[in-house]
């Protein structure tokens, strides 16, 4: 199974590897915060933000690679390179998180 065979998507905290056939569940990674995740894949890694701060995973593990607090710039949405449905969701996501904090 390659990284065309499955599509990796933030919720709650998490990056998901889904296989884009059957819907299973890949594997899960818990990154740092509970709030909106945004992923972008390149090749064999996945980029995933949340709170201020970005993860490389393993598209075929979930491992973390390496991540980066972005030191000095606030916990604010991280937008990455993607496609335009990864856009849209990041705004989305921002839009309720702007609702729920009044």
């Amino acid at each position: 199974m390659g990284e065309s065979d499955r599509v990796i998507i933030g919720i709650g905290g998490h990056a998901v590897a889904l296989d884009v056939a059957t819907g299973t569940e890949l594997w899960r990674t818990k990154l740092k915060s509970s709030g909106v995740v945004t992923v972008s894949v390149l090749g064999k890694r996945a980029l995933a933000a949340t709170g201020g701060e970005v993860f490389c995973l393993d598209v075929y593990t979930g491992r973390i690679l390496w991540q980066n607090k972005l030191k000095g710039l606030g916990l604010g949405l991280v937008t990455l390179p993607g496609t335009d449905a990864v856009a849209a969701a990041a705004v989305q996501g921002a839009q309720r998180s702007a609702a729920a904090a009044g």
